[in-house]
């Protein structure tokens, strides 16, 4: 299958985030990877709403309208408007009416897993007509999985991505809840996948970054050959274990870290804050 090979981040990521902006964008350099900004955005998380990008190249923009940013004024501020930040970019993609996070879309090829948040964010559908629904728009088999019922998005992405047709990564499953463990591997078992443990670590609550990411490293930018994790910079040799493992995993991939801290403790990381396409 072909891979990305186009980087987008909203204008705003090297605004507000200017030390992890300047480590992605000094990596992507070095690969000759350029990155483009997506103007009129209002927050860095392009990845929630910009258009999925389907095995036939259509661009599909969903509504995006989540829950999770309601009922507080920053957040609902904060909210980009699609048509706006497409039309300012001249992206002229398919609309459709289902409410969607981008970053809850994993997609490879004919297969798509998505978290059963889209169902809460989606309460009009009935459940059947959803997955068809969204089966005709992503040109892909829907595969569910439970969404953590402490991540306030529900995103897939934070859980899970694809290494191949038939091969998954995600968070370490022996250190999951076991209604994750159970729905995750009901799905790999029914749908012929099999399921790679990544490890990841939970840092002690903090108030001031309730929606902390650190820990998470499924959730990095792959685009052409390359992989770029994030580090966490942590006692021990948690961010070794990951390279090491991702470099046998990805034999033919290049793999490079950044330092994304500073992001990740606002709640996302590599993939959240990036939007990549095939051009």
């Amino acid at each position: 299958m072909e891979r990305p090979n186009a980087v987008y981040v909203s204008s705003i990521l090297k605004e507000k985030f200017p030390y992890a902006a300047e480590q992605l964008f000094s990596v992507l350099k070095k690969h000759n990877v350029t990155v483009k900004e997506l103007c009129n955005t209002n927050d860095i998380w392009c990845r929630d709403y910009m258009p999925v990008q389907n095995r036939m190249g259509e661009l599909i923009q969903f509504e995006y309208n989540p829950s999770y940013l309601k009922g507080k004024k920053e957040w609902e501020k904060s909210k980009s408007v699609v048509r706006n930040v497409c039309s300012a970019n001249g992206i002229n993609p398919i609309f459709s009416k289902i409410n969607i996070d981008g970053g809850n879309v994993v997609l490879f090829g004919d297969k798509a897993i998505l978290t059963n948040r889209i169902f809460h964010e989606n309460p009009k559908y009935e459940k059947d007509r959803l997955i068809s629904e969204l089966e005709y728009f992503l040109k892909a088999k829907v595969i569910i999985i439970p969404a953590i019922n402490t991540d306030i998005t529900g995103h897939a992405d934070g859980m899970v991505r694809f290494v191949d047709k038939d091969t998954i990564l995600g968070n370490d499953l022996n250190a999951e809840y076991k209604y994750i463990r159970d729905g995750i591997n009901k799905a790999c078992s029914e749908n012929g996948l099999h399921y790679i443990n990544v490890p990841f670590f939970e840092q002690k609550y903090d108030k001031n970054h309730e929606l902390n990411a650190i820990g998470i490293y499924v959730n990095y930018l792959e685009v052409d050959n390359l992989i770029v994790l994030p580090k966490f910079n942590v006692e021990g040799n948690r961010d070794e274990e990951a390279i090491t493992l991702f470099k046998k995993i990805f034999l033919d991939r290049i793999i490079e870290t950044v330092d994304y801290n500073e992001v990740a403790v606002e709640g996302g990381l590599l993939n959240c804050t990036t939007w990549t396409i095939r051009e």
